[in-house]
């Protein structure tokens, strides 16, 4: 099964949750690069949740904390008869410290293929409350939706009927770290917080927005990350997506 990156078209902060960041943002779904998630039958009996990637993944695996959410619900037994003869399968493709969601994306396709491969009959709508518990963008990814307007801190998703201009991804080899570049902005640039434009940014679609817009008017962690990571440089037509390091720039004139 296909797990699609996102870009944010614009990612603006209004505010901060104990240790999290509010943020409204626009989520595109990016169907051109995708890692893939499957179940293949394995030669021994798994005593836990057995993970195969083609790349390391530093710490834990968010596909265990997507199976954990799941074994919470009373799908203990079967989810331990189904992984005990199957181990995950993961082709990463989307680069990763790159703030385009392949983390997230991967424990949301993990949560669909389950649900459809050992039969948990759960609705897309059960998913996306599953998704809240794991991670800040899972709930995009869970959702199946192609653009929305994103807020809260992540798990507030609301369908935006978009029109998106074609896009080129460029992926520098920097490793971001997502929680390091939210608390360099709260320590050093709370003061860009801008609640009227963030807001405003909702009803334009993504055309609108990246023709009308400068990088730095739309990503309030532009200026954290390349202070942070110094041999980020970006043109004045290329965008941060998320934390970085990931940037897209638009195809053609808009």
């Amino acid at each position: 099964m296909k797990s699609f990156a996102k870009i944010n078209v614009f990612l603006k902060i209004i505010g901060t949750r104990d240790n999290y960041h509010e943020l409204v943002s626009r989520f595109i779904l990016v169907e051109n690069l995708y890692d893939e998630i499957s179940f293949k039958k394995s030669s021994y009996n798994n005593y836990k949740l057995n993970i195969l990637s083609n790349k390391a993944i530093k710490g834990e695996n968010i596909i265990s904390k997507a199976y954990n959410e799941l074994a919470k619900l009373g799908f203990d037994e079967k989810l331990h008869a189904f992984f005990k003869e199957h181990d995950v399968i993961l082709h990463k493709n989307i680069p990763i410290g790159a703030g385009l969601g392949g983390g997230s994306s991967n424990a949301a396709t993990f949560l669909h293929l389950a649900n459809k491969e050992i039969d948990l009959s759960l609705t897309i709508p059960d998913i996306v409350e599953i998704s809240k518990n794991i991670g800040s963008d899972v709930a995009f990814f869970a959702s199946r939706l192609k653009s929305a307007n994103v807020s809260g801190v992540g798990e507030i998703i609301e369908n935006f009927d978009d029109i998106v201009p074609k896009i080129k991804i460029i992926s520098p080899n920097i490793f971001s770290s997502t929680p390091v570049v939210y608390n360099e902005f709260r320590k050093n640039f709370m003061n860009v917080i801008d609640k009227e434009l963030a807001l405003s940014l909702y009803n334009l679609s993504s055309q609108e927005i990246l023709s009308s817009y400068t990088n730095y008017q739309l990503n309030d962690l532009l200026l954290p990350c390349k202070k942070l990571y110094p041999k980020l440089i970006l043109n004045d037509d290329e965008f941060l997506s998320g934390s970085g390091s990931s940037y897209f720039k638009v195809k053609g004139k808009i």
